[in-house]
């Protein structure tokens, strides 16, 4: 029989894929921004939020924070990896302007998660209180990216049409969510399990709202559009 720890391991690992795979959903973006050679109309916004958030959980899940969280480690410096490719994708085929606030936001970004650092190994002394600042911090960074697509959501109801907002990604962001709050659950992180809670509700109201107006009403005009894309980073 398997153990909690040993439970728990697994639901991580098949987090850690599913995530991998969010975080590899933006690839096609990229791809046509290195084929025509220009960013287009694209903007960088999405990435340089999911690279703050993934410094964040990669920070909360160091031994000296919030212990036994390897597996936060893991997918989240993935994910910073993967994010830094994109921004350096972007800034290769932008103008002056889009590389500009690119590294302004960089340096900004890195400079809050230092001062975060700091005050948390400086000033706050045991792991419970350090897991205490740093998981709300995470939590909101978490919370705005999971809450971003009710954006989407508001132009599907609007519209009365799907085409906005893609299946595979609202199922992704489901699924990551509820294995995240799993994991949460079995050895209890209220810090992964609040925010990735709201995410499994956020994919689940997304999914129906998505089997409402495909099938329950479909529309007949369902002209080719370029879906919003919506970039979320996991915890």
């Amino acid at each position: 029989m398997l153990s909690a720890t040993q439970a728990r391991n697994i639901v991580g690992i098949v987090g850690n894929v599913i995530s991998f795979g969010l975080f590899l959903s933006p690839l096609p973006t990229f791809f046509k921004i290195y084929k025509s050679k220009s960013v287009e109309e694209f903007k960088p916004d999405p990435y340089l939020a999911t690279v703050l958030n993934c410094m964040c959980w990669v920070f909360y899940g160091m031994p000296f924070v919030h212990p036994d969280s390897t597996l936060i480690i893991t997918i989240n410096g993935v994910g910073l990896f993967i994010e830094l490719f994109y921004l350096a994708i972007f800034c290769l085929y932008a103008d002056s302007k889009g590389r500009k606030k690119v590294s302004i936001c960089l340096v900004i970004e890195v400079i809050f998660v230092a001062a975060v650092a700091v005050v948390t190994i400086v000033f706050l002394h045991g792991t419970k209180q350090r897991s205490l600042l740093v998981g709300i911090i995470c939590d909101v960074f978490n919370i705005i990216m999971y809450a971003s697509p009710l954006t989407i959501m508001t132009k599907v109801i609007r519209t009365k049409s799907v085409k906005y907002m893609p299946f595979t990604l609202s199922l992704a962001n489901f699924l990551n969510g509820c294995i995240w709050t799993a994991y949460a659950l079995i050895k209890f992180d209220i810090y992964v399990l609040v925010s990735n809670g709201l995410g499994a509700i956020s994919g689940f109201l997304q999914l129906l709202l998505y089997t409402y107006y495909s099938v329950c009403r479909p529309k007949a005009d369902e002209s080719a559009v370029k879906a919003n894309e919506v970039q979320l980073s996991t915890a």
